[in-house]
Protein backbone atom coordinates (compact mmCIF):
# COMPACT_ATOMS: atom_id res chain seq x y z
CA UNK A 1 0.00 0.00 0.00
CA UNK A 2 2.70 2.50 1.00
CA UNK A 3 4.75 1.60 -2.08
CA UNK A 4 1.80 2.36 -4.37
CA UNK A 5 1.19 5.70 -2.65
CA UNK A 6 4.85 6.58 -3.03
CA UNK A 7 4.65 5.83 -6.75
CA UNK A 8 1.54 8.00 -6.99
CA UNK A 9 3.54 10.88 -5.50
CA UNK A 10 6.23 10.29 -8.14
CA UNK A 11 3.60 10.46 -10.90
CA UNK A 12 2.01 13.66 -9.52
CA UNK A 13 5.38 15.44 -9.39
CA UNK A 14 6.30 14.35 -12.92
CA UNK A 15 2.98 15.54 -14.31
CA UNK A 16 3.48 18.98 -12.78
CA UNK A 17 7.01 19.24 -14.13
CA UNK A 18 6.07 18.06 -17.62
CA UNK A 19 3.29 20.65 -17.64
CA UNK A 20 5.86 23.38 -16.87
CA UNK A 21 8.25 22.12 -19.58
CA UNK A 22 5.50 21.96 -22.21
CA UNK A 23 4.47 25.56 -21.56
CA UNK A 24 7.99 26.96 -21.23
CA UNK A 25 7.07 29.93 -23.44
CA UNK A 26 4.67 31.03 -20.69
CA UNK A 27 7.42 30.84 -18.09
CA UNK A 28 6.55 34.20 -16.49
CA UNK A 29 3.02 32.97 -15.82
CA UNK A 30 4.34 29.65 -14.47
CA UNK A 31 6.75 31.53 -12.20
CA UNK A 32 3.89 33.73 -11.02
CA UNK A 33 1.85 30.67 -10.11
CA UNK A 34 4.90 29.03 -8.53
CA UNK A 35 5.56 32.10 -6.37
CA UNK A 36 2.02 32.01 -5.05
CA UNK A 37 2.12 28.24 -4.58
CA UNK A 38 5.44 28.26 -2.70
CA UNK A 39 4.33 31.10 -0.43
CA UNK A 40 0.98 29.34 0.00
CA UNK A 41 2.70 26.12 1.05
CA UNK A 42 4.69 28.10 3.63
CA UNK A 43 1.75 30.00 5.12
CA UNK A 44 -1.12 27.54 4.76
CA UNK A 45 0.64 24.16 5.10
CA UNK A 46 4.12 24.20 6.64
CA UNK A 47 3.57 26.92 9.26
CA UNK A 48 0.29 25.52 10.69
CA UNK A 49 1.70 21.98 10.67
CA UNK A 50 4.89 23.11 12.42
CA UNK A 51 2.87 24.94 15.08
CA UNK A 52 0.54 21.97 15.54
CA UNK A 53 3.32 19.40 15.81
CA UNK A 54 5.24 21.66 18.18
CA UNK A 55 2.23 22.15 20.45
CA UNK A 56 4.28 21.24 23.49
CA UNK A 57 6.99 23.71 22.57
CA UNK A 58 7.09 27.45 23.07
CA UNK A 59 5.50 29.06 19.99
CA UNK A 60 8.30 31.61 19.98
CA UNK A 61 10.75 28.75 19.39
CA UNK A 62 8.83 27.59 16.31
CA UNK A 63 8.58 31.10 14.84
CA UNK A 64 12.25 31.67 15.61
CA UNK A 65 13.15 28.57 13.59
CA UNK A 66 11.02 29.91 10.70
CA UNK A 67 12.99 33.18 10.82
CA UNK A 68 16.29 31.28 11.02
CA UNK A 69 15.29 29.27 7.95
CA UNK A 70 14.59 32.47 6.03
CA UNK A 71 17.88 34.07 7.07
CA UNK A 72 19.90 30.88 6.50
CA UNK A 73 18.60 30.62 2.95
CA UNK A 74 19.39 34.31 2.40
CA UNK A 75 23.02 33.66 3.43
CA UNK A 76 23.23 30.65 1.10
CA UNK A 77 21.74 32.66 -1.73
CA UNK A 78 24.18 35.55 -1.33
CA UNK A 79 27.32 33.53 -0.77
CA UNK A 80 27.27 30.05 -2.31
CA UNK A 81 25.16 31.06 -5.32
CA UNK A 82 26.83 34.44 -5.91
CA UNK A 83 23.56 36.32 -5.93
CA UNK A 84 25.33 39.66 -5.92
CA UNK A 85 28.18 39.78 -8.40
CA UNK A 86 30.66 42.69 -8.62
CA UNK A 87 30.40 42.91 -12.41
CA UNK A 88 26.59 42.45 -12.40
CA UNK A 89 27.03 39.09 -14.10
CA UNK A 90 26.95 35.84 -12.20
CA UNK A 91 29.47 33.31 -13.43
CA UNK A 92 27.06 30.45 -12.82
CA UNK A 93 23.48 31.65 -12.29
CA UNK A 94 22.29 28.04 -12.42
CA UNK A 95 23.57 27.65 -8.85
CA UNK A 96 20.51 29.51 -7.57
CA UNK A 97 18.14 27.29 -9.51
CA UNK A 98 19.88 24.14 -8.32
CA UNK A 99 19.81 25.31 -4.71
CA UNK A 100 16.08 26.02 -4.95
CA UNK A 101 15.37 22.73 -6.71
CA UNK A 102 17.42 20.85 -4.13
CA UNK A 103 15.43 22.47 -1.34
CA UNK A 104 12.19 21.41 -3.01
CA UNK A 105 13.53 17.86 -3.35
CA UNK A 106 14.32 17.67 0.37
CA UNK A 107 10.84 19.01 1.09
CA UNK A 108 9.39 16.32 -1.20
CA UNK A 109 11.34 13.71 0.76
CA UNK A 110 9.69 15.01 3.92
CA UNK A 111 6.33 14.77 2.15
CA UNK A 112 6.98 11.06 1.75
CA UNK A 113 8.03 10.84 5.39
CA UNK A 114 4.76 12.55 6.32
CA UNK A 115 2.77 9.92 4.42
CA UNK A 116 4.58 7.06 6.12
CA UNK A 117 4.33 8.56 9.61
CA UNK A 118 0.64 9.37 9.09
CA UNK A 119 -0.08 5.72 8.31
CA UNK A 120 1.86 4.76 11.42
CA UNK A 121 -0.60 6.90 13.39
CA UNK A 122 -3.78 5.63 11.70
CA UNK A 123 -4.89 4.55 8.19
CA UNK A 124 -7.53 7.32 8.02
CA UNK A 125 -4.91 9.96 8.85
CA UNK A 126 -2.62 8.46 6.24
CA UNK A 127 -5.26 8.77 3.52
CA UNK A 128 -5.88 12.46 4.34
CA UNK A 129 -2.18 13.31 4.38
CA UNK A 130 -1.60 11.41 1.14
CA UNK A 131 -4.35 13.34 -0.64
CA UNK A 132 -2.79 16.63 0.44
CA UNK A 133 0.72 15.54 -0.56
CA UNK A 134 -0.36 14.31 -4.02
CA UNK A 135 -2.07 17.61 -4.74
CA UNK A 136 0.84 19.87 -3.93
CA UNK A 137 3.41 17.45 -5.39
CA UNK A 138 1.97 18.51 -8.75
CA UNK A 139 2.80 22.09 -7.76
CA UNK A 140 6.27 21.00 -6.59
CA UNK A 141 6.96 19.62 -10.06
CA UNK A 142 5.99 22.96 -11.63
CA UNK A 143 8.11 24.87 -9.11
CA UNK A 144 11.19 22.68 -9.65
CA UNK A 145 11.14 23.09 -13.42
CA UNK A 146 10.36 26.80 -13.11
CA UNK A 147 13.37 27.43 -10.87
CA UNK A 148 15.80 25.63 -13.17
CA UNK A 149 14.52 27.24 -16.39
CA UNK A 150 14.40 30.72 -14.84
CA UNK A 151 18.09 30.55 -13.97
CA UNK A 152 19.17 29.56 -17.45
CA UNK A 153 19.08 25.80 -17.03
CA UNK A 154 18.37 23.60 -20.03
CA UNK A 155 15.33 21.37 -20.52
CA UNK A 156 17.63 18.41 -19.85
CA UNK A 157 18.74 19.91 -16.54
CA UNK A 158 15.15 20.73 -15.62
CA UNK A 159 14.08 17.18 -16.39
CA UNK A 160 16.96 15.78 -14.33
CA UNK A 161 16.02 17.83 -11.28
CA UNK A 162 12.38 16.92 -11.85
CA UNK A 163 13.39 13.26 -11.67
CA UNK A 164 15.20 13.91 -8.38
CA UNK A 165 12.19 15.74 -6.95
CA UNK A 166 9.81 13.03 -8.16
CA UNK A 167 11.87 10.25 -6.58
CA UNK A 168 12.19 12.07 -3.25
CA UNK A 169 8.69 11.37 -1.81
CA UNK A 170 8.97 7.70 -2.75
CA UNK A 171 12.26 7.47 -0.85
CA UNK A 172 10.67 9.31 2.05
CA UNK A 173 7.87 6.77 2.23
CA UNK A 174 10.37 3.90 2.16
CA UNK A 175 12.45 5.52 4.89
CA UNK A 176 9.57 5.42 7.37
CA UNK A 177 9.63 1.64 7.22
CA UNK A 178 12.84 1.83 9.25
CA UNK A 179 12.29 4.65 11.77
CA UNK A 180 9.81 6.79 13.66
CA UNK A 181 10.14 10.52 14.30
CA UNK A 182 8.99 12.50 17.31
CA UNK A 183 6.34 15.09 16.45
CA UNK A 184 8.19 18.05 17.93
CA UNK A 185 11.31 17.28 15.89
CA UNK A 186 9.27 17.09 12.68
CA UNK A 187 7.66 20.39 13.69
CA UNK A 188 11.05 22.10 13.84
CA UNK A 189 12.01 20.64 10.45
CA UNK A 190 8.80 21.93 8.87
CA UNK A 191 9.36 25.35 10.48
CA UNK A 192 12.82 25.51 8.92
CA UNK A 193 11.40 24.72 5.48
CA UNK A 194 8.69 27.31 6.00
CA UNK A 195 11.44 29.94 6.24
CA UNK A 196 13.18 28.50 3.17
CA UNK A 197 10.00 28.64 1.09
CA UNK A 198 9.12 32.17 2.17
CA UNK A 199 12.51 33.32 0.91
CA UNK A 200 12.30 31.39 -2.38
CA UNK A 201 8.83 32.71 -3.13
CA UNK A 202 9.22 36.32 -2.01
CA UNK A 203 12.84 37.03 -2.97
CA UNK A 204 13.32 34.85 -6.03
CA UNK A 205 10.21 33.67 -7.85
CA UNK A 206 7.95 36.66 -7.17
CA UNK A 207 10.27 39.43 -8.47
CA UNK A 208 11.36 37.38 -11.49
CA UNK A 209 7.81 36.46 -12.50
CA UNK A 210 6.97 40.04 -13.52
CA UNK A 211 10.44 41.09 -14.68
CA UNK A 212 10.11 42.55 -18.20
CA UNK A 213 6.50 41.32 -18.37
CA UNK A 214 3.15 43.01 -17.71
CA UNK A 215 2.35 42.58 -14.03
CA UNK A 216 -1.41 42.11 -14.36
CA UNK A 217 -1.47 38.47 -15.42
CA UNK A 218 1.58 37.42 -13.43
CA UNK A 219 0.01 38.97 -10.33
CA UNK A 220 -3.24 37.14 -11.04
CA UNK A 221 -1.33 33.87 -11.43
CA UNK A 222 0.45 34.48 -8.10
CA UNK A 223 -2.91 34.95 -6.38
CA UNK A 224 -4.24 31.84 -8.14
CA UNK A 225 -1.24 29.83 -6.93
CA UNK A 226 -1.71 30.94 -3.33
CA UNK A 227 -5.48 30.41 -3.49
CA UNK A 228 -5.03 26.93 -4.97
CA UNK A 229 -2.80 25.83 -2.09
CA UNK A 230 -5.17 27.40 0.44
CA UNK A 231 -8.11 25.46 -1.00
CA UNK A 232 -6.14 22.24 -1.09
CA UNK A 233 -5.17 22.54 2.56
CA UNK A 234 -8.67 23.52 3.66
CA UNK A 235 -10.50 20.90 1.64
CA UNK A 236 -8.14 18.02 2.30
Amino acid sequence: MLILLGLAAVAATFLGGLFAIKFKDKLHLILGFSAGAVIGVAFFDLMPEALALGKNENLVQITTVIALGFLAYLLLDRTITLHFCPDEKCHNPEHRGKLGAGTLAVHSFLDGVAIGLAFQAAPAVGVIVTAAVLTHDFSDGINTVGLILKHGGSRKSAFGWLAVDAAAPFLGVLATLFFTLRENILGYILALFCGFFLYIGASDLLPESHHAHPTRWTTIMTLVGAAALYLVVKLV
